[in-house]
């Protein structure tokens, strides 16, 4: 089990980065990811060009104007590191035919997902999104294990959080319709549906806490994948009772083995804890040495598949805006779900 796959190999060459967008996931996770990934990047836009300034890595310029940010044409990645409603807009300025990687989700809504898919096509532009999850050294290792046969057929995927997740930390938040499922559980509907496929339908409930004044910060949801295989994710934001019971992690069983994952990031956020990986094959239960973490590891996997795809070493860009819209489907269609009546219940015996 320790030869699995953890990483992408890095591309023989590479292309600069220019990054849009220059708040906390630019300065926690793209330029630390970048810099290990030995990335350059060229230069960083936004409005505000103060703040670009101060977060560009030495010798990285600080752009006043999109035309600068684009002057380098195809000859580079484009890194959109902002809010949904700033992606469409973005895309429109980019250079045709331009390789670039757009921060999740793909928009607010479907709607606004089908016209960055129209943008795109009408561009001709490559683009990915960065559900990077599915880049985690844990998750590529589980999908190869998967691959391999060491778990047998998947039957039963369910994902279990019950933490106290600081959402005072991102103000822009507030008064949002949508929270947790579109900013949060995508990460894990998109790994789901990385594993299994797309599901048929879904059933989901979600809803706020007393506590907080985020709109909706627990969700229950069943995945449709027929009568073998059965998928299901209970997250709870608001566990805040100490980290003794708390906990956020998968566990993935087959018809021959299973496979257990803790997503550490989320635990003791921002600081986390280094994330795990456990696979029963043979009856016996055996911790997988990890490469790294989901932070910042995936983001070096989901920049180097990108970087590959760039300069013709891959000829698919894995999780691509267009596999990426059925996740923003998947999304919408939970929320749809759970704006509609649950099933009834009879109140009394038939008599």
């Amino acid at each position: 089990m320790t030869d699995l796959t953890q990483t992408i190999a890095p591309p023989s060459r590479s292309l600069p980065i220019v990054i849009f967008g220059a708040g906390s996931i630019v300065t926690d996770a793209h330029l630390p990811a970048y810099a290990k990934a030995g990335f350059r990047v060229a230069g960083i836009y936004d409005p505000d060009r103060e703040k670009a300034a101060r977060v560009a890595p030495a010798g990285a310029s600080a752009y006043a104007s999109m035309a600068e940010a684009t002057a380098l044409g195809t000859g580079a990645v484009y890194d959109l590191a902002v809010p949904p409603a700033a992606i469409a807009g973005i895309l429109q300025t980019l250079p045709e035919g331009a390789v670039a990687l757009i921060q999740k989700p793909l928009g607010s809504d479907l709607a606004a997902a089908d016209e960055i898919i129209r943008i795109l096509r009408a561009r001709k532009i490559r683009a990915a999104v960065n559900f990077q999850l599915r880049f985690a050294p844990m998750s590529l290792a589980v999908k190869d294990a998967i691959a391999r046969g060491l778990l047998g057929e998947v039957v039963d995927f369910d994902a279990w959080l019950a933490l106290d997740t600081p959402w005072h930390l991102w103000a822009f938040l507030n008064g949002l319709p949508r929270v947790e499922i579109l900013l949060h559980s995508i990460h894990y509907l998109d790994f789901v549906r990385d594993l299994l496929g797309n599901p048929a339908g879904v059933h989901a409930r979600t809803m706020g806490h007393p506590s907080s004044a985020i709109s909706n910060t627990r969700s229950a949801m069943i995945l449709d994948y027929g009568s073998h295989v059965r998928a299901s994710l209970s997250i709870n934001h608001n566990h805040a009772f100490g980290r003794k019971f708390q906990a956020c992690e998968f566990r993935i069983s087959g018809t021959k083995g299973a496979a257990y994952m803790k997503l550490g990031v989320n635990l003791d956020y921002p600081r986390g804890e280094p994330d795990e990986l456990w696979l029963n094959t043979d009856g016996e239960w055996r911790q997988v040495p990890l490469a790294g973490n989901w932070f910042i590891e995936a983001f070096v996997g989901r920049i180097t598949q990108v970087m590959r795809f760039a300069v013709g070493e891959d000829p698919e860009l894995q999780g691509s805006a267009e596999d990426a819209w059925h996740t923003m489907a998947l999304v919408e269609a939970a929320y749809e779900s759970s704006s509609a009546p649950a099933h009834p219940i009879r109140t009394s015996p038939d008599a």
